[in-house]
């Protein structure tokens, strides 16, 4: 089984920590291909960056080596749709496998985020993933995301205090943690902690691993079939849909 895991930043260190801990999970014979974007910020901490991101995602879909499901190491899930209907295999967001495991261990779990900024993206999330009732609170740090990789910076002990303070005040019961390059702080955090600390990349492989597993893939009717065959102008051109008409081949295929 081959599971590729998109970091849609362009820093390439920060998809070396995030493929580290997907490789840690994986099953024996699961291979971890990662992949980081070629076009778009070296973090995204916004919705204009997770909106310009999404172009470096969809080439990381479609360039090969393909795989039997995909990854978004993001914890916005940018272009989460858009990715489920150029792709076969099932596409993971960290946050919603995150939510959706943290839902399965505790009856009340708080988000820990980066910057203030970027908290109502993850806010809109729990509501569009239907977690209103199992989320105590979405928590920001004010940590800018490139200082996850800073090795000097007192980063682990301000998340560390936030998820203290979530675990008194909202008493949450399990804390996700809200960027996928938080992904080497779980056991830290846990130990700490003594609470269930869910890191999203992670969730999501094991949860893709089950899917593929299951033989599912991504439906194909209605709003998830592949985009209709149309021109696109201008920068865009050359990510105009194909035409599928009578073809079975996987849209990262047909685009070549």
């Amino acid at each position: 089984m081959k599971i590729k895991v998109i970091n849609p930043n362009t820093t390439e260190s920060m998809t070396a920590t995030i493929a580290a801990a997907a490789r840690a999970v994986a099953a024996p014979g699961t291979e971890i291909i990662p992949a980081t974007s070629r076009c778009g910020a070296v973090s995204i901490e916004g919705h204009y960056d997770e909106a310009m991101s999404i172009v470096g995602l969809v080439d990381a879909i479609n360039e090969e080596p393909a795989a039997d499901a995909y990854v978004i190491a993001c914890f916005g899930d940018p272009g989460l749709l858009a990715a489920r209907e150029i792709a076969t295999g099932p596409v993971l967001g960290i946050a919603e496998a995150a939510m959706h495991a943290a839902s399965f261990i505790a009856t009340g779990f708080s988000i820990v985020t980066t910057l203030e900024r970027t908290r109502v993206i993850a806010e809109h999330l729990v509501r569009n993933y239907g977690m209103e009732h199992h989320c105590r609170g979405v928590r920001a740090t004010d940590i800018p995301v490139l200082e996850l990789e800073n090795p000097t910076s007192n980063c682990r002990t301000l998340i560390l205090e936030e998820c203290e303070r979530a675990i008194v005040e909202d008493k949450a019961g399990a804390i996700v943690l809200g960027c996928a390059g938080m992904a080497d702080l779980n056991s830290f955090l846990e130990e700490k902690l003594g609470v269930p600390v869910i890191d999203g990349v992670t969730a999501a492989v094991k949860f893709a691993e089950a899917l593929v597993s299951l033989g599912l893939r991504t439906a194909k009717r209605g709003d998830l079939a592949y985009p209709l065959h149309k021109p696109y102008k201008g920068t865009l051109s050359a990510y105009a849909p194909p035409d599928r008409t009578n073809s079975k081949t996987p849209l990262s295929r047909a685009r070549g």
